[in-house]
């Protein structure tokens, strides 16, 4: 669906005035040439249903088990979206706050789905779902973006660094830099459950990084793993963003750890990185080669996906 952000004659053509004047109220803006407000809305899901740090979410990984959200935390960065013609523009964030940081050439934004309650007792009461920003006015079909945080803001002592790169927990300090994103589901038995491995942890950040930016060294990173992603036929006033956590382990045994980390924490050779990766869209290969870049753009990624709202 396409999103009309003006109200000219010309586009007046392509949708009713009634439907021209919803997608400007919804969007907070009105006038022809003025930049008018976009919230990208994200929320968590397994498959087609709702989930939370409450929620047991069934049917995970391969064989299907029961489980419970432990943590749901990413970061969005240089958000985009995409005109009729395919051309791209950039979204303006607003000033920078807890949830927002605008650097320069880029921007980004911590996306937390967790609330502290529950299973998610690591995590914290506050919450964000919203990317927030303006546009200049016009016709919009599609949204791109990168989960992941762009390499001139990644690499910085966290104790020192602005909001949202400040929060100890997604910090990834033997990796110098941010766990992009920190997608945790855990064993609803809790100690006494049946899990030999009782939580999944999928850590998603740069790695075989070399340098200390404490020490002014140059950091340098064999694989990026930012993933980038597109959805085409957006409308944000209509449709939020899902987070589909039952696509991201699909495949997976979630329940038993084969190697190295308990999960998948972005090792070059993990393999239970192999079905998460591929649900990211990023290269990533099980001797160790991949170039932890996306693939094809991310056009084959399964993480996220449009739905009403």
């Amino acid at each position: 669906m396409e999103l009309i952000m003006n109200n000219t004659l010309t586009q007046a053509r392509t949708l009713s005035v009634l439907a021209i004047a919803a997608a400007l109220s919804a969007c907070g803006g009105g006038g022809d040439d003025g930049p008018v407000t976009v919230n990208l809305e994200f929320a968590s899901f397994s498959g087609a249903t709702a989930v939370n740090c409450g929620t047991t979410v069934t049917g995970l990984g391969s064989p299907g088990v029961d489980a419970r959200i432990k943590d749901l935390r990413f970061y969005v960065s240089n958000v985009k979206l995409i005109k009729s013609d395919g051309s791209e523009v950039a979204l303006t964030l607003g000033g920078n706050d807890d949830w927002n940081l605008t650097s320069g050439a880029n921007s980004l934004t911590l996306i937390d789905l967790e609330d502290g309650s529950g299973t998610c007792t690591g995590g914290t009461a506050a919450t964000n779902a919203l990317v927030k920003g303006t546009v200049p006015a016009g016709s919009y079909t599609g949204v791109k973006m990168t989960m992941g945080v762009p390499f001139a803001l990644n690499h910085s002592d966290y104790a020192t660094a602005v909001k949202p790169l400040d929060v100890q927990a997604i910090a990834w300090s033997w990796q110098s830099g941010r766990k992009f994103a920190k997608i945790e589901v855990t064993d609803p038995g809790g100690a006494t459950g049946s899990w030999a491995s009782k939580t999944f942890n999928f850590h998603l950040g740069s790695t075989g990084c070399t340098g200390s930016p404490a020490s002014g060294e140059t950091v340098v990173c064999t694989a990026p793993n930012r993933m980038d992603f597109t959805l085409a036929n957006f409308n944000p006033t209509t449709q939020k963003i899902a987070v589909d956590v039952k696509a991201l382990v699909a495949g997976t045994n979630i329940t038993v750890n084969q190697a190295g980390a308990a999960g998948c924490m972005s090792g070059a050779t993990d393999p239970e990185c192999l079905h998460v990766f591929e649900a990211l869209a990023i290269d990533w290969k099980a001797n160790g080669t991949g170039t932890g870049l996306p693939i094809n753009g991310g056009a084959a990624q399964t993480l996220f996906k449009a739905i009403a709202k």
